[in-house]
């Protein structure tokens, strides 16, 4: 199965993306609802959490693991792969969701100056700037962060006033920084939830991207590029929800997030 990881229900609008490209495929969801969010935790914590979820994924059958967080990718991927995965399962991967949005780069923008929302963990990290300009050292790249988005839309509060507030002043403050910023990239899964409000709030020419399809696209290409990890994959469209939390708290926030009748199984680490 492919082995899908979030700290919470923001990874479920890359497995949406991934379950439309690869419809044949069996899927595993994992969410670690019970300690959401991770953005403003510590760099330790955040590496912990996220090789517990992963280690959980290898011994369900998930011979590929994608991080579909941008914190978990930011903060921990690195080590994962370099540290624990040569150790524990070298023959399984753990993918992330920063470089291959991060390959994709050079299309974002007209002016060559980019905006990045993200958690506070993700904006620290400086994973986006980095893994962009190692593709497009000609980008300017600028981050600001958003540290209320994900907390809101955990609570259902896409509509609100409030939401609305901090949504405006975190765009205003990322286009003071650069005023020539023509696309704004939603660095954290959570945002899509959040797009008709930052489409409201945002300049009508600034072009708003998320990561979804992006993601997909290219684990499509992983996977047709590395036939050893794709020929260990089931196919039946089978899919599995867990979560730390309970199975009821889960399916009533993936219905929120677009998958409906969700019955998830509880697991605790």
């Amino acid at each position: 199965m492919i082995g899908v990881f979030d700290s919470g229900f923001g990874g479920l609008t890359i497995f949406h993306e991934l379950r439309k490209a690869l419809p044949a495929y069996d899927f595993v969801y994992l969410g670690d609802n019970a300690r959401a969010p991770y953005g403003s935790r510590p760099f330790e914590t955040i590496y912990r959490y996220t090789l517990e979820a992963v280690k959980a994924l290898f011994r369900m059958g998930c011979p590929l693991v994608i991080l579909a967080c941008n914190t978990a990718s930011a903060r921990a991927l690195r080590t994962i792969q370099q540290k624990d995965l040569p150790q524990i399962a070298p023959e399984n991967r753990v993918l992330g969701i920063i470089r291959p949005t991060a390959e994709e780069a050079d299309s974002f923008s007209r002016t060559g100056h980019l905006g990045i929302l993200g958690t506070a963990g993700t904006v620290v990290s400086g994973s986006y700037p980095l893994e962009i300009h190692r593709f497009f050292p000609q980008l300017t790249v600028t981050q600001q962060a958003c540290p209320l988005w994900a907390t809101l839309v955990e609570n259902g509060e896409v509509n609100s006033e409030g939401t609305r507030y901090f949504v405006k002043r975190d765009i205003d403050r990322l286009l003071a920084q650069d005023p020539k910023i023509d696309a704004m990239l939603l660095a954290c899964t959570h945002y899509p939830l959040l797009y008709p409000v930052i489409r409201e709030v945002a300049p009508p020419e600034v072009r708003i991207i998320s990561q979804g399809e992006i993601v997909a696209k290219k684990t499509v290409d992983y996977l047709n590029r590395h036939p050893e990890i794709e020929k260990r994959l089931t196919r039946g469209g089978k899919v599995d929800f867990f979560t730390t939390d309970t199975p009821e708290f889960f399916s009533k926030g993936a219905n929120f997030f677009g998958e409906h009748n969700v019955f998830a199984k509880n697991l605790s680490f």
